[in-house]
């Protein structure tokens, strides 16, 4: 007869045995990562410093009290950032060692005490304005915020929307069109909307209901809106100005809030469209996670079959949504026209449909934080603006190039592993 060993009921399964080391090598990513910066910064501010002072202007004209210009000497400063980075390092690498999660403060903390280290060496010997640095990466940073907002709602409801690129093109020229001819800037921003929403609809209806490869069709989309708006502004916009001179939507300051030394002028000297991305964002990502809609949306991205089988719509609510995400897109493409530059210009959208969709990937298909994704990528497009105005050696280039090194850093190492919606992109065919 034999005996029967007795099974420990909290012994681990070989599954959870598997997971367990692969989530403790995952654990060792940002580690690695900070020791590179670490090392980055080591070769940038100690070996290769620089001598003189960096300036970093606090206050600007109108601020409700001013406050003291920040004088770092460039070789002393660099210095002790990569102290405190080297502080940093290891007790992530403790952390990591003994499995505990030290929280989100630590790359907080990492990221400001890199910036600060890097303003001071590459600002050596002149002056950075601050908060025209702030102003300028909010601006920046609201059509990817809302080409984000798009690429999440799309992503959730199981649809890759490729086509961000194209939403934001045809929503701005649509957008300069309409409110030039109608002499609103209003009627322009809903007209923006609507062109972005059609083509959301044209993603939608061959992705959808044709199942033809959604990567290809938006693609295809972005190459079909620049060629179209590049046609129509070399042959009716170049001979007919009156149809590209739209009224800017005007500033509208909040009384008081605007006069916050730094963040005053960046977050409450703006136009109604930033304003209502202030509202948009928190209303997609309480949506998206204590209501209904957003339960359902997420059903549909990630097992379409359960949702199908508890009586969910699933094609018909993946259709409106990608519709939804066209139309918030929208708002982007009429920031561009509407309020930052005044008129439409061939492929002004230059590329950036492309880094709001890494801000989705990079945010985790959360609306905050493709949010913080977007608004650090706007930062790093702002910093290269000023730091070419003040002279900076750091080329330009380089400063170009720091979006996408930003993503894949994150991607690879900050945030571990980015696990898209299980659905996402894969075609629905009811049983």
């Amino acid at each position: 007869m034999t005996t029967q060993q007795p099974v420990d009921a909290q012994a681990p399964t070989p599954v959870e045995t598997i997971e367990l080391e692969r989530a403790v090598v995952k654990h060792w990513k940002a580690p690695i990562s900070y020791a590179v910066l670490t090392l980055v910064a080591l070769i940038l501010m100690v070996v290769l410093g620089r001598d003189g002072d960096a300036t970093l202007r606090l206050a600007s004209r109108g601020d409700l009290f001013a406050l003291p210009d920040a004088v770092l000497p460039a070789r002393p400063t660099g210095i002790v950032v990569v102290i405190l980075l080297a502080a940093l390092t290891a007790l992530s690498f403790w952390a990591a060692a003994t499995v505990r999660r030290l929280g989100i403060w630590l790359p907080i903390v990492f990221g400001l005490l890199f910036v600060i280290g890097f303003l001071s060496w590459s600002g050596a010997g002149a002056m950075i304005p601050i908060a025209g640095l702030l102003f300028a990466t909010v601006g920046l940073s609201v059509p990817l915020i809302f080409g984000a907002m798009g690429g999440v709602i799309s992503e959730r409801a199981g649809v890759v929307n490729i086509a961000i690129e194209a939403q934001l093109l045809g929503g701005a020229f649509t957008g300069a069109v309409v409110a030039s001819t109608t002499g609103s800037t209003i009627v322009g921003v809903l007209a923006a909307m609507v062109a972005a929403a059609l083509v959301s609809m044209v993603l939608a209806v061959f992705a959808i209901r044709y199942f033809v490869e959604q990567v290809i069709v938006g693609v295809v989309l972005n190459v079909l809106i620049t060629g179209l708006t590049n046609f129509l502004y070399s042959s009716v916009l170049t001979d007919n100005p009156a149809l590209n001179s739209p009224e800017r939507l005007p500033k509208l300051p909040i009384p008081i809030l605007e006069g916050i030394p730094l963040l005053g002028p960046a977050l409450f000297r703006q136009s109604i469209i930033v304003y209502a991305m202030y509202i948009i964002v928190p209303l997609i990502a309480w949506g998206l996670f204590k209501t209904t809609w957003g339960l359902r949306l997420r059903a549909i991205g990630e097992h379409p079959l359960a949702a199908d089988t508890v009586g969910i719509k699933v094609t018909r609510l993946r259709f409106w949504n990608v519709t939804l995400a066209g139309a918030v897109a929208g708002l982007g493409g009429a920031y561009f026209t509407l309020d930052s530059n005044g008129a439409f210009t061939r492929e002004m959208t230059a590329g950036l449909g492309y880094i709001a969709l890494a801000a989705v990937i990079f945010g985790q298909w959360h609306p905050i934080k493709a949010m913080a994704a977007a608004l650090l990528f706007g930062f790093a497009s702002a910093l290269q603006q000023t730091l070419g105005a003040i002279g900076s050696p750091v080329p330009s280039e380089f400063m170009l190039m720091l979006p996408y090194i930003i993503t894949i850093l994150a991607v690879a190492g900050f945030i571990g592993q980015s696990r898209a919606p299980a659905a996402s992109g894969k075609p629905y065919i009811k049983q």
